[in-house]
């Protein structure tokens, strides 16, 4: 006999977490850094309360399979609605909703507007809705949710775009303003970024910092250590191939030159490492301005030509250039790569991606996951942010910044990072010297930044000078951000007379560091503070001052327990300038009457730290 309550919530759903984790280990993909950023969103909603939280990574380390990941323990977890917030980009908003589908995904992911026929409701269903962040999709959704919103919406790329760079004027910008009203009272908020200061110095959504997620990269990540070791640059040394073009001009022999590259690496890896012919990417990654994009469509297809054409002026200068590029390289293999290149060249595609382009819905999707040998995609902006590339062998960027450079727009402009450790020792990036250098010391400030979440240190301390700006002014909330403190404070230690007899020891500086960096552990004294002190002291020993430590029972400012205070502990006096007028870099023990220390670091310079100093309860409203 038919029974309906047979098939009335007979049989729980199998988790969906656990299904994408098995799928992703069948198909030899790392999950431990997925479990342990999941775990940590969980327990920030279950057990602290948290309705407004951020989970960072590093760019391209994975972040679209962990939030696959979360989506699907969010709703075993029971909650119902799941909204995926990302560029405005439909290219963009393709690529990750196909991943989510291709997922197995139980609901299937649903793009806004498949969901906003009349004829659909909402109800009490489980639903996972893709909306890009502009004005009129996010609209239309909120009015589609209704009385059914307080959903959960994981923002990808969430500093760009949701944060208010009106937060100073006392008004909200428009996408900020609807990111607020789609989580209305009751909804949960998490941020997905790889560059999180300016959610932090925005106050987003009163995102606590102190509860913020580490999303680890997987083992075979390559990404700033490899490309911006934070020792000294020795260029020899280095996994990949760099090639540092000169600072000004933009001559197209460079960009023709590094295609010759380009084509000369795929040609030895397709025919003396691969077992199968691979189809490998070249990024050329010139200005934002869509005038350059075309000129640099220009110099691939004109060069393209002579090679195809042997009755061209350029035939035999080309192939000979490209013979000689072989010869030094793959000694031997010379005849072989270039009769490969020659051969194969026809099988080549070339892709501009620009705003307008993006618009008349051109598939970007040969240039990301490169169906081709010989693959070339030619973009600005619009590639800096959340797109992926496959199997990209190499990056041209000659985008010439005159003024500041700022940390979160260059950090995402970082398209090499990712999976290369195949052929890494292949890739080749084409950058000018001074560009490079700035970038260098982008992710070494980013990374002392981060570090002190990591180390559960408290709120971040963003770092900036005269070339390299954190975040937009715009966008820091004057009210709680302390501008100008000028240092940095690490973890809390008990002090004893080894540290004393360290500090007061008759060693060079240096010496000093390296020994107190042994004695204390790595949250007392980091080693990236040890390693950046090493390599920025243009004076050697004399860059550095250790100075004795202080008692601050006399402190009336500052909190005993904590050793803390609203104004910088290093003052003018303690830099003690006579004694060390060439010292950049200061490092002094502040103590307090109950035998607990904390080490002070801080840079005589350009450079400004920004600290957001509010103050949050683990369930603070939205």
């Amino acid at each position: 006999m038919f029974d309906i309550n047979e098939f009335k919530n007979s049989r729980p759903k199998p988790s969906r977490y656990s299904r994408h984790l098995e799928r992703l280990r069948r198909n030899d993909r790392h999950t431990k850094s997925i479990e342990d950023a999941v775990e940590g969103a969980i327990e920030n909603l279950k057990k602290n309360g948290t309705r407004s939280f951020v989970i960072y990574g590093e760019p391209q380390s994975g972040k679209t399979e962990m939030m696959i990941a979360l989506t699907g323990r969010l709703l075993d977890h029971g909650f119902k609605i799941i909204v995926i917030l990302l560029n405005d980009s439909v290219q963009l908003l393709k690529q990750n909703l196909d991943r989510f589908r291709r997922s197995g995904l139980d609901p299937t992911a649903k793009n806004f507007g498949e969901i906003l026929d009349r004829s659909i409701s909402i109800g009490t269903n489980e639903w996972v809705i893709f909306c890009k962040k502009n004005s009129k999709d996010l609209q239309k959704l909120i009015d589609k949710l209704g009385n059914n919103r307080a959903p959960v919406v994981i923002d990808d790329e969430a500093d760009y775009a949701t944060p208010n760079a009106k937060i100073n004027k006392g008004e909200r910008t428009k996408i900020n303003e609807l990111i607020f009203e789609l989580l209305g009272e009751k909804g949960i908020y998490i941020g997905v970024t790889a560059t999180p200061a300016r959610l932090d110095l925005n106050n987003t959504f009163e995102n606590n910092s102190e509860m913020w997620v580490d999303f680890p990269p997987h083992s075979e990540y390559e990404g700033q250590d490899t490309f911006f070791p934070l020792q000294s640059i020795d260029l020899k040394s280095l996994p990949f191939h760099l090639n540092l073009l000169p600072d000004q001009g933009d001559d197209p022999k460079y960009l023709r030159e590094s295609l010759f590259r380009f084509f000369v690496n795929v040609g030895f890896l397709n025919t003396k490492i691969n077992s199968e012919e691979q189809n490998y990417s070249k990024l050329i990654h010139t200005s934002g301005k869509k005038a350059d994009h075309t000129e640099d469509y220009k110099v691939v297809i004109k060069t393209l030509n002579d090679l195809k054409d042997q009755n061209s002026p350029r035939y035999e200068k080309y192939v000979e250039a490209i013979w000689e590029i072989a010869r030094n390289r793959y000694p031997g293999n010379e005849d072989q790569i270039t009769h490969y290149i020659l051969s194969n060249l026809n099988r080549h595609t070339v892709v501009v991606m620009n705003s307008d382009i993006d618009k008349k819905v051109v598939d970007f999707e040969s240039a990301t996951s490169p169906s081709a040998p010989f693959t070339i995609a030619i973009g600005g902006n619009i590639v800096s942010r959340g797109v992926t590339f496959d199997s990209l062998l190499s990056m041209f960027f000659t985008r010439d910044v005159k003024n500041k450079i700022q940390q979160d727009t260059y950090i995402q402009r970082a398209r090499m990072f990712g999976s290369r450790g195949k052929y890494l020792k292949y890739f080749e990036l084409s950058i000018p010297g001074h560009l490079y250098f700035d970038w260098h010391k982008c992710f070494i400030f980013h990374k002392l930044a981060l570090s002190a979440i990591r180390r559960g240190g408290g709120s971040p301390v963003w770092l900036e000078d005269r070339r390299v700006s954190s975040v937009a002014s715009s966008s820091i909330d004057r009210t709680t951000v302390n501008l100008d403190k000028g240092e940095m404070g690490f973890e809390i230690f008990r002090y004893n007379k080894n540290i004393e007899d360290i500090v007061n020891s008759t060693e060079n500086s240096l010496k000093k560091i390296e020994a107190l960096s042994k004695y204390l552990d790595r949250n007392k004294l980091p080693q990236y503070l040890v390693d950046y002190i090493k390599s920025f002291s243009p004076r050697g020993d004399k860059s550095v001052a250790i100075h004795p430590s202080r008692d601050i029972s006399g402190y009336s400012d500052a909190d005993q327990y904590n050793i803390e205070r609203v104004k910088s502990f290093i003052g003018k006096s303690d830099l003690e300038l006579t004694k060390y007028p060439q010292a950049v870099h200061h490092l002094k023990i502040f103590k307090n009457s109950q035998g607990n220390a904390r080490l002070f670091y801080k840079y005589e310079g350009s450079i400004r730290f920004l600290k957001n100093l509010k103050k949050f309860s683990h369930d603070q409203g939205i």
